[in-house]
């Protein structure tokens, strides 16, 4: 019933562009982060932004509300500007990943609150205030104060807060940091629907599963650009084929000769440096010749993994090729 309510709010065609970004550049001083980024996103979407941490994801969020100014390059929301417009910007929804609310305010009071700050007409409010509680599933606890709220209960307040003006575009940082598994995946169902009712979705997360189950497609931004994206499968069909990623756990972390001979046989260090990273062809070395090769230069493996490659699997091979810090 929600999702039709919201459908009857898109009177657009499903694959109308919402959101274009165009050759943008943007930094600090002595600092570049964003380095001729594109990306589209059109109605219905739900595109999830993957990266390391200082990779421009909350910078790229800025723009796009139009907090911040493009050294180059733009940003169009619905064809406007969001930092010249404020129609593009009210067809903006922002989901932050810290909890943006009123504790002391009931889920309804909070969104009256954020129904006035976004431009809903007095008149307006009531409906636009019982439409976010429905679609949210907020209903039976509207009355209660927000800091009463279980920590799921509160995401979904701060979603609903978010669309209570029916944005075009939804922004979600994090959406589920922190939350149990029951919560995770009613927020999960909750933005599939919203999606389905012709809102476009993008989503920062490091939660490489929910990224692979959620999205329509994701992208990787790595030095300042968004180079490899597309739909999950499609992109793990086209980097690994038919191969399996190779994960060495090492008693203890590997001497620099050690760590010469884990390079010659193919693999490469992670962050933690007892763990070695690499890929499984066919006809490559066994998995107990490259064993007892390792132990022979000294190390004790404690486990040795071949498993199908994820959008884990693809991070560690983007941000290993480029020497990507994570």
């Amino acid at each position: 019933m929600a999702s039709a309510t919201l459908r009857e709010t898109a009177a657009v065609p499903d694959d109308s562009l919402v959101l274009r970004v165009s050759d943008l550049h943007f930094g600090y001083p002595g600092r570049p982060v964003l380095r001729g980024l594109n990306l589209e996103i059109r109605n219905g979407e739900i595109f999830t932004l993957l990266g390391p941490n200082g990779a421009g994801k909350t910078t790229l969020v800025k723009l796009l509300c139009g907090r911040f100014r493009p050294a180059s390059g733009f940003v169009e929301l619905l064809g406007r500007t969001p930092g010249e417009s404020a129609s593009a910007r009210r067809a903006l929804g922002l989901v932050p990943q810290e909890i943006a609310l009123y504790p002391h305010l009931t889920a309804r009071e909070n969104l009256q609150t954020f129904a006035r700050l976004a431009g809903v007409t007095r008149s307006h409010i009531a409906e636009a205030v019982n439409f976010a509680l429905s679609v949210t599933g907020l209903d039976s606890r509207s009355g209660q104060q927000v800091r009463q709220l279980s920590g799921g209960y509160q995401r979904r307040v701060n979603i609903a807060a978010a669309i209570v003006h029916r944005p075009r575009l939804m922004l979600l940082d994090e959406p589920t940091v922190g939350v149990d598994i029951d919560a995770r995946q009613a927020i999960q169902q909750l933005v599939r629907t919203l999606a389905h009712s012709g809102m476009a979705v993008l989503l920062t997360t490091h939660d490489m599963d929910q990224a692979a189950s959620l999205s329509d497609r994701v992208g990787f931004l790595l030095e300042g650009r968004v180079d490899t994206q597309g739909a999950p499968d499609a992109l793990l069909t086209q980097a690994f084929g038919d191969r399996r990623e190779l994960r060495i756990t090492l008693e203890r972390e590997p001497a620099a000769a050690q760590q010469k001979a884990l390079a010659a046989h193919g693999l490469a260090a992670t962050a933690d440096a007892r763990i070695w990273w690499g890929e499984s062809h066919a006809g490559s070395e066994p998995a107990d010749a490259l064993t007892g090769a390792l132990e022979t230069a000294g190390m004790q493996v404690r486990e040795l993994r071949l498993r199908r490659p994820d959008l884990s699997s693809l991070f560690q091979r983007l941000t290993a090729t480029r020497g990507v810090r994570r």
